[in-house]
């Protein structure tokens, strides 16, 4: 699986013809994003979301590829299900997952299970029914805390200020220890502010950006958190997808941990500025820290993805005002799908 450091740039995407790939989470937001690129690269898709309601699985997401890729509706966290699902396949891109942090501090034996229960789960599926598989997890960048030094890289010491962000650490070493241990080719790719199309707009607990597109359209409020000084990285779903192909045609990153963001810092001040501008509706309102969000805040934090870009080549290609504004178009064509629950 291997590919030379020199020709893999321009051989990543032929890997994916008539590949046998699995999705988890693959009806949610990057997961139906990463489907829609491998349908065109010619792979076997598989896709398994439980459709749990306000976690972003919308069979909407894949309006276009219904007929060229499977579904399956799982939970997995059913070890029956998933030894099954596993079997055959070459790549497995493992994305289900609880991803609110709020929702963790309020049900944390739910992010328990999904976060961490569910990826022994199919990891054990691989080592017992596919040992061949390679595993490629949806990190987060949240696993870091409040950080000590920006940019953060993956030397920096991983201290969570949430629930969310110690069970997705947790899930994240099951699969390193997996890959060397017992031989189950896996890595994490720490994934920072993903934002784009297909993400879930009907609250505002699964990522501020895309909860700020849905009120910028419809010409409302929105409210920043103290003086909208803090920092972000973010990252284009087109990039992310990107990130997580790369990350499944080689074998260099196996084993490994990767950040996958930046490179440039903007303040949630001049994101709300640059999103006004594009949307032509809406308007700023600056308001006191909710105290239940200031515990857990983790201040301004981006990092530092060149550990990545040395292993896969890998670059972020859609600036921020260009993803904004592709984004926005495309809510505004089809937002009647994401305002109601399809699950």
């Amino acid at each position: 699986m291997t590919a030379p450091p020199a020709t893999f740039s321009d051989t990543y995407r032929e890997f994916y013809r008539h590949r046998r790939v699995m999705i988890t989470g693959g009806l949610g937001f990057i997961g139906s994003n990463l489907a829609h690129r491998l349908v065109d690269l010619g792979a076997d898709v598989l896709l398994v979301d439980s459709l749990i309601p306000d976690y972003g699985g919308n069979l909407f997401n894949i309006a276009g590829i219904e007929s060229r890729v499977n579904v399956n509706i799982a939970d997995v966290r059913q070890a029956t299900t998933m030894n099954y699902l596993v079997q055959g396949r070459d790549v497995i891109f493992n994305l289900a997952g609880q991803v609110s942090h709020i929702d963790s501090m309020r049900d944390p034996h739910t992010d328990l299970a999904i976060n961490c229960q569910s990826q022994l789960t199919m990891l054990e599926a691989c080592r017992q029914h596919n040992p061949t598989a390679k595993v490629v997890y949806a990190g987060t960048r949240q696993i870091y805390g409040k950080p000590d030094r920006l940019p953060v890289d993956e030397t920096h010491l991983v201290r969570p200020t949430d629930i969310n962000g110690i069970n997705k650490a947790a899930g994240e070493q099951y699969h390193i220890v997996y890959n060397n241990v017992f031989g189950v080719a896996a890595c994490s790719l720490r994934l920072t502010n993903i934002y784009g199309p297909r993400q879930l707009i009907r609250h505002n607990r699964q990522g501020f950006i895309g909860w700020f597109m849905r009120l910028a359209l419809e010409g409302r409020d929105i409210q920043i958190y103290g003086d909208g000084s803090q920092l972000r990285d973010f990252v284009y779903v087109d990039d992310a997808a990107d990130a997580f192909l790369r990350a499944g045609a080689t074998d260099v990153v196996n084993g490994g941990v990767f950040n996958v963001g930046g490179p440039d810092a903007v303040s949630h001040r001049d994101l709300v500025t640059m999103l006004l501008e594009e949307a032509g509706a809406g308007r700023a309102q600056y308001i006191e820290w909710p105290e239940e969000k200031r515990r857990i805040d983790i201040g301004s934090f981006y990092t530092d993805s060149s550990k990545f870009v040395a292993a896969t080549g890998w670059q972020r290609t859609v600036g921020l005002r260009d993803g904004l504004r592709r984004t926005l178009a495309y809510y505004r064509e089809h937002s009647a799908h994401y305002l109601e629950s399809k699950s």
